[in-house]
């Protein structure tokens, strides 16, 4: 196993920046997942790890090794692409035992290799077929068996759900998961599902337009989101947002004038701010809680998802693009037409400043 560290990674081509001076640090036997909307760089600053593309400044280091300059094969890593990449004409066996031929590894090696990556993969059943009489799930389990078979010290995966339906991909999240228990080996996953970063990582980097946003667990970006990007991207579905005025702001609450006069009072340190500011306030789906005397602004539902477990209602709110989205629980009789006085608990309360970043929640666990 090894760490990665990356230290003002650059990543160019001729004038135009991909990778705009990367700093981070992927822990030994960290699951690690770099997530974001399509063009961040993500699945760029993948390849650079590995090696499929030079970096244009910077340094990167796997296991305290410098590795600016060594080749792909050499740095200890293997990589599972989007791409299951099977030889058709072989059958699962020489899929995986391909490529430790190649590097003329003892046959008892190679035999004992591919067999424990199938037992770990639960696909010793299927050895002896060709990818052609496979599902999309048992190919993708044999491009992973492929890169096991190697025992490299970082596993690299971009985006190896993507040709999935919806169904395997759930089930596969789970086999990912085991897996990393299994093998206690460093793994760096990119996708663009923030469902599948919440549900595997240890930590999740959020990247946007080749910079990063955030890095922390997925319940540090979920409850204290650093700015207004990660607050949207993070959760499902996304955090709402409404234009407001502050009227008041202290280290211990703000108060904030929303378009239709409504007065909402929010439980964050407010102490770099003063009245008259202009600022964000966010209030996740499940947030919302229908009646109360005080944090209340009224909405007309416009159209209701009911999903079984969980109800959502769409509203429409002065001043909101987009319908602000709320859920109940899925037994509670929402129409459309129908209007609701929607309480905002000031605890849950998110609030950005005109340039998008966070003021910290108060009562909330850090």
């Amino acid at each position: 196993m090894a760490d990665v560290k990356l230290h003002s990674v650059v990543k160019a081509y001729g004038e135009t920046k991909i990778l705009h001076g990367i700093d981070l640090e992927i822990r030994d036997g960290e699951f690690m997942v770099f997530v974001g909307p399509s063009g961040c760089g993500k699945s760029t600053l993948l390849r650079t790890i590995a090696g499929l593309e030079d970096i244009t400044g910077g340094e990167m280091r796997i296991g305290g090794r410098l590795v600016n300059d060594v080749p792909p094969a050499e740095r200890g890593i293997a990589m599972v692409f989007q791409s299951y990449a099977l030889y058709p004409h072989m059958n699962l066996y020489d899929n995986m035992a391909f490529g430790l031929k190649l590097a003329k590894v003892p046959k008892d090696e190679i035999d004992r290799a591919v067999r424990y990556a199938a037992r770990i993969l639960h696909i010793e059943h299927l050895l002896e077929r060709k990818p052609k009489d496979l599902s999309g799930g048992q190919r993708q389990r044999v491009a992973i068996g492929r890169a096991i078979v190697r025992k490299p010290e970082v596993f690299l995966f971009d985006e190896p759900l993507s040709n999935l339906d919806a169904a395997l991909r759930v089930r596969m999240r789970y086999e990912f998961a085991k897996l990393h228990e299994d093998l206690k080996t460093t793994m760096v996953y990119v996708t663009h599902d923030q469902v599948e970063a919440m549900t595997l990582a240890d930590r999740i980097v959020v990247l946007s337009a080749g910079k990063i946003e955030q890095v922390g667990t997925p319940l540090e970006l979920y409850e204290h989101p650093d700015n207004l990007f990660v607050a949207g991207f993070i959760g499902s579905p996304r955090m709402n947002f409404i234009e407001a005025e502050l009227v008041s702001a202290a280290a211990d609450h703000a108060v904030l004038r929303l378009s239709d006069g409504a007065t909402i009072r929010a439980h964050v340190d407010a102490s770099r701010a003063k009245a008259g500011d202009k600022v964000t306030l966010g209030l996740r789906p499940e947030h919302f809680e229908v009646g109360g005397d005080a944090n209340l602004i009224s909405s007309t539902v416009t159209f209701v998802e009911s999903l079984g477990g969980v109800t959502h209602a769409y509203c429409a709110y002065p001043g909101v693009e987009e319908a602000l989205t709320c859920e109940f629980d899925g037994r509670k009789r929402v129409r459309s037409g129908d209007t609701l006085q929607l309480h905002l608990p000031p605890d849950l309360c998110y609030l950005f400043d005109a340039q998008g970043l966070a003021f910290k929640r108060l009562g909330a666990a850090a």
